[in-house]
């Protein structure tokens, strides 16, 4: 079969690999689509993996077509989500069903093989969340992932209907944060820089602001009708948002900090004292959350595509298959295009 390997930094090839045989409780899927993450661009021009060669890909969808264990064989034609995190089972954080904090984890698309093939392997069908709907499109269920990370976003920042929340930066993952405030009764107001991004919101229906104009903080206390803004959810990991958040962030409000930052992170003093002043609360976003109790984000991610409540397609601005993909990520990387979100799909 075919999949793109990683070798080294910046050896990012198309390879004839052996198809594998899934054994015991493994389960073999067909590969539907895989989103590229923004993640996965330094990971192939800049900081590499932890294990060569690897499959990348961490966002994707697949149909199963062979099992291991004969006891799934009713699995066979099903089409599903993948969550990619392979935990260890045995640290503390497993224990409780904190996947996502496992101290020994691997991860299909990093540390171990993932979805930019034509197949893959996974441990088990756990890490299968099915689609109810012959509708939903692998494209669609490979944008789960991303969709349940802007999905635990607004519940760790404790979003209530009503609530007037900030989300800085306008890509894939501000959207979807701003579609769920949406669903759930809150008023999103995107925040970005990028005149493309910008404009690529406000044509999805989007109160969206460009947190460079001198009177942003004046905007959004026009926006809110002085009341300011109850939950920050900074999705950029820059210092510059996370200031301007604070300060316009009411008393008792909360910022949830869900970038990944790229520098040493500061805060100045006038917003330090904010910070003490407003008695504000803040929390950190580490993906999403996968266990029943109290609640599964993958489940109910999926659930929504399925009832057409949650539109992702419309963020995929990009596709191609395997043999251009290194075509498509040399391009986003070297900023010859503007990419929302881009996918390796087998639809097209």
């Amino acid at each position: 079969m075919k999949a793109m390997r990683l070798h080294k930094i910046n050896e990012f090839t198309l390879d004839q690999v052996e198809k594998p045989v899934p054994k015991g409780d493994e389960i073999l899927v067909k590969v539907g689509a895989c989103g590229i993450c923004g993640s996965d661009i330094p990971r192939v021009y800049e900081l590499g993996t932890k294990v060569y060669p690897v499959t990348l890909g961490h966002e994707y969808s697949g149909t199963v077509v062979e099992v291991g264990n004969p006891e799934d064989s009713n699995l066979i034609g099903r089409t599903a989500a993948i969550y990619p995190v392979v935990p260890c089972n045995e640290c503390p954080s497993c224990k409780i069903g904190q996947y996502a904090q496992c101290s020994n984890y691997r991860n299909l698309g990093s540390r171990t093989d993932g979805g930019f093939a034509e197949y893959c392997l996974l441990p088990s069908k756990w890490h299968l969340v099915f689609s109810q709907n012959e509708e939903t499109s692998k494209d669609d269920l490979a944008l789960v992932e991303p969709a349940t990370v802007a999905l635990h976003a607004i519940r760790k920042g404790e979003v209530l209907g009503g609530n007037q929340v900030m989300i800085f930066g306008a890509g894939p993952i501000g959207i979807l944060a701003a579609r769920w405030c949406k669903l759930f009764g809150a008023h999103p107001i995107l925040v970005d820089i990028n005149p493309q991004a910008i404009a690529f919101a406000k044509e999805r229906g989007f109160v969206v602001r460009n947190s460079l104009d001198s009177d942003f903080v004046e905007q959004i206390i026009e926006e809110t009708k002085g009341k300011m803004i109850d939950v920050v959810i900074e999705g950029t990991g820059t210092s510059s948002a996370l200031n301007l958040g604070i300060e316009c962030c009411k008393p008792y409000g909360m910022i949830t900090l869900l970038g990944n930052p790229h520098t040493d992170t500061t805060i100045t003093l006038n917003e330090h004292s904010n910070i003490l002043r407003k008695e504000l609360k803040f929390t950190g976003v580490w993906n999403n959350y996968y266990n029943d109790l109290p609640f599964n984000e993958w489940e109910y991610t999926v659930q929504m595509m399925d009832e057409n409540k949650l539109k992702v397609s419309d963020l995929i601005t990009h596709r191609s298959d395997l043999e251009h993909l290194k075509e498509l990520f040399d391009r986003i990387y070297n900023k010859e295009i503007n990419v929302c979100k881009a996918v390796y799909t087998t639809e097209i």
